[in-house]
């Protein structure tokens, strides 16, 4: 091809449908296309090398095709010569010219001075009687006559009318292209009119100090460049320079050996075939080598750049790394030796290992399993699959199956390759697919529908059958945050009341998943207990101990109570009343209760804590009130005796019944109406005081009616002092 042409490959697959397409140049990606053909162009230098393609249909890949050779490279320059014997003319000579291409697939049109001569267009050019007008520069381009490719302009020759001076030709003896060092090139200098010219070479313009109309060069790298001539004759005349002559070196290229086949690493009878190319050129032929020894063996064919070795029936004895070097047909060109490629040939074919995902077993319909088959040796290997040991015609290194009931059975496969070589069957696995879905059941623990605030609860999401489940919960149609196969609620509360669920779901790489049914759960405020002081007013006086009970606000079960003081565990009783006595407790401590049952609610809130010092200091206010009373009435006594003496005798008719204040013990015994002298100074006032002397939150205090502690600050004023109690006829404290 040429540059500006374009060209259409087109990738075939012979079976099936569906196929899409992957292109490649000298091994890279180039595009992907669901056509199976391709526009190439317009193809430039570097669209020269190798096209490939492959065809793929989801996971399945097929193997690279065979490389096409793709050689772009510029039209063959035409070659202008004269034809008549000199370039010097005068007018009515003649001037003859002729456009060598290279096949009879060109034709060629003239140009002077890079114009185009009208109606000239064929393989010569002639002037019969040469004028002034006919001076110029000659040249030819070659067109291809079928795909509108033009060359470039052929060399020049210069045609001098008159007085003008013709231009020396630089030619080469080879026209190869590259040259490669130690390659021997010849360049000649020649005027094509008159005669006893001396001719000077230049390279990149400069003087050379050579003379001789040929010059005659050994290549090396630094003899790249251009170069061009001069033609002197005597010591006046001097043409102008040749044209210039580039000349291409390049080092010697290494063979590049690759594999031709898809693998080298083969089995008895496989065969094998290894490529060795030339880049740059064309004409190479090959020599092969195995274990640095020269390699005569198998079929050897030879193209202009690539060498093919072929092993038909590869063996043991082919085990080796292969090497390989060029030659240049008919040049001294001889390329180093090949990078190594190794081929290893197994003394047997192996067995496929066949493996599933998910394990999951059984499965259920719905859900998708992935078989995949597996060679651990080699490489460019079909599969094929069997159920029950019937052919499924399916091929590929995996096999995805949708589970229905009908999959159910032992499934085996087998990794060929080519026509020749198969493996034989892997061992069997078994499906188990059933229908439906599996139970899911959800367990409450403890399983009590009625629970109360604080209960420590758990659910459990149970799966009878298989396992890789995930598991996701629900409340009131809200998911939760719990991931494991339990859902805990250490404390309840109020708010954790609702229908739960759960669901287990996995993927394969479908979800599957399947629902349990809802469990219902209701979360009451669990009851408080109170602590109660039984002990009544008058006992304030008497008693030498505190009655407490504890009520369980607002229920109506039955229950028993657990005491505790200081927070320790002191009674469990059924009954609700508790003694507080000096000897128990001389520290007079916090108390605190709470209820407790065989049944829900199992126990109840523990009260606020009541301090038994609250109740003493308001007994020592009522005993100092109660002291002064009484020595208040002694000292009355006392006064009104003494005054009853002391006392002025007054007349017989001026006295007047006196009333007898003081009774005799005689006296006080025949009457029942005698006043004690404790109670008549103990006013109705005193014995039933006003609200905030002896009333707790409303309630009037008396020898019947119990004292509520309903709260700490009204505990600190009712209850913060010490018990004292009649002993012998004296107070005793509390706390003695």
């Amino acid at each position: 091809m040429y540059p500006g042409e374009s060209i259409t490959f087109t990738c075939t697959v012979d079976m099936y449908s569906g196929w899409e397409y992957e292109w490649y140049h000298n091994g890279v990606e180039q595009q992907s296309s669901s056509s199976k053909t391709i526009a190439v162009g317009p193809v430039t230098l570097d669209g020269s090398g190798r096209y490939q393609c492959l065809a793929k249909r989801g996971q399945l890949r097929t193997d690279y095709s065979d490389p096409v050779s793709l050689d772009v490279s510029d039209p063959p320059k035409p070659i202008l010569k004269l034809l008549s014997p000199w370039s010097d003319v005068y007018e009515n000579e003649v001037l003859k010219f002729s456009c060598e291409v290279s096949s009879s697939e060109w034709t060629v049109t003239w140009h002077r001075d890079q114009n185009l001569i009208a109606n000239e267009n064929g393989l010569e050019l002639n002037i019969a009687a040469a004028k002034v007008s006919d001076r110029g520069e000659y040249s030819c381009k070659a067109h291809q006559k079928h795909r509108g490719v033009s060359s470039a302009s052929s060399n020049t020759s210069t045609v001098s009318v008159y007085d003008k001076l013709p231009t020396p030709t630089l030619s080469r003896d080879l026209s190869f292209s590259p040259m490669y060092i130690g390659e021997t090139v010849k360049l000649k200098c020649t005027v094509s009119v008159s005669s006893g010219w001396s001719y000077h070479w230049y390279k990149d313009g400069n003087n050379l100090n050579k003379s001789g109309k040929e010059l005659s060069i050994n290549l090396t790298l630094s003899d790249r460049g251009k170069y061009s001539c001069k033609a002197k004759r005597g010591e006046k005349t001097s043409t102008g320079p040749s044209n210039e002559l580039q000349l291409d070196v390049r080092e010697i290229p290494v063979p590049l050996l690759s594999p031709k086949t898809q693998w080298l690493d083969v089995f008895p009878s496989e065969s094998v075939q290894l490529s060795c190319r030339m880049e740059g050129s064309s004409g190479w032929t090959f020599i092969w080598y195995k274990d640095s020894k020269e390699y005569h063996e198998g079929s050897v064919t030879n193209s202009e750049a690539e060498g093919i070795l072929s092993i038909s029936q590869a063996s043991s004895s082919h085990r080796g790394k292969y090497r390989c070097s060029g030659k240049l047909t008919g040049r001294t060109v001889s390329s180093a030796r090949s990078s190594p490629v190794e081929l290893t040939v197994y003394d047997k074919l192996p067995t496929p290992a066949l493996s599933r995902d998910p394990i999951f077993t059984p499965m259920f319909t719905g859900e998708t399993v992935k078989l995949k088959c597996t060679v651990n040796v080699s490489s460019g290997w079909s599969y094929h699959w069997y159920k029950d040991g019937n052919n499924l015609s399916s091929f590929g290194e995996e096999l995805d199956i949708s589970l229905t009931l009908s999959d159910n059975g032992g499934y085996s496969c087998e990794a060929r390759r080519g026509e020749k070589t198969s493996t034989g069957r892997s061992k069997e696995t078994q499906l188990d697919v059933r229908d439906g879905k599996p139970n899911v059941t959800l367990l409450q623990n403890p399983s009590d529908k009625l629970m109360h605030t604080g209960d420590r609860i758990s659910f459990t999401c149970h799966v009878n059958v298989s396992s890789g489940w995930k598991y996701v919960w629900y409340k009131d149609s809200n998911p939760l945050k719990s991931s494991e196969n339990f859902h805990q609620i250490a404390s309840a509360k109020t708010s954790d009341s609702g229908s739960y669920k759960c669901r287990v779901e996995r993927q394969t790489p479908t979800t599957f998943s399947s629902e349990s049914g809802d469990v219902e759960l209701k979360i009451d405020e669990r009851p408080k207990a109170n602590i109660v002081l039984l002990t009544s007013w008058s006992e304030v006086f008497s008693t030498d101990s505190l009655k407490l009970q504890c009520d369980v606000m607002g229920s109506s079960d039955s229950w028993n109570y657990t005491w505790y003081k200081e927070g320790i565990n002191v009674s469990q009783s059924p009954s609700s009343k508790y003694k507080v006595t000096p000897n128990n407790d001389p520290e007079q401590s916090s108390y605190t209760c709470e209820g407790i049952r065989n049944e829900r609610p199992l126990f109840s809130v523990r009260s606020d804590s009541y301090r038994t010092k609250n109740l003493l200091l308001k007994r020592r206010i009522l005993l100092s009130i109660s002291g002064c009373l009484f020595f208040g009435i002694i000292a009355v006594f006392i006064g009104c005796v003494t005054l009853r003496i002391c006392r002025k005798p007054v007349a017989a008719d001026d006295k007047q019944e006196e009333t007898n204040l003081f009774l005799t013990m005689a006296q006080l015994k025949d009457r029942n109406d005698a006043p004690c002298p404790l109670v008549e100074y103990i006013t109705d006032a005193d014995v039933n005081p006003p609200a905030k002397e002896g009333e707790e939150n409303g309630t009037s205090c008396s020898e019947e009616t119990p004292l509520p502690i309903t709260s700490p600050d009204e505990q600190a004023a009712t209850t913060n002092g010490k018990e004292t109690t009649e002993n012998g006829g004296g107070m005793v404290s509390f706390l003695q």
